[in-house]
């Protein structure tokens, strides 16, 4: 799996959810595209993760 352009290895079957936050997300600042959709925040958790996909995280910026 490529994820923001960093081949990572799965060894495990994960949700998405999970692969987030176990990479340090903040699941509530980010978007994330997965194979060029966009991943609505309510389907984090059924969404399976696999070896051939493509994912890029946004993290929301505060600012001025």
């Amino acid at each position: 799996m490529k994820v923001n352009g960093e081949q990572i290895q799965l060894t495990k079957a994960v949700t998405l959810e999970a692969f987030l936050v176990s990479q340090g997300y903040n699941i509530q600042r980010i978007a994330v595209e997965r194979n060029n959709e966009i991943v609505p925040h309510e389907t984090f958790s059924d969404v399976m993760l696999n070896d051939n996909d493509i994912i890029e995280v946004v993290h929301f910026m505060g600012g001025g």
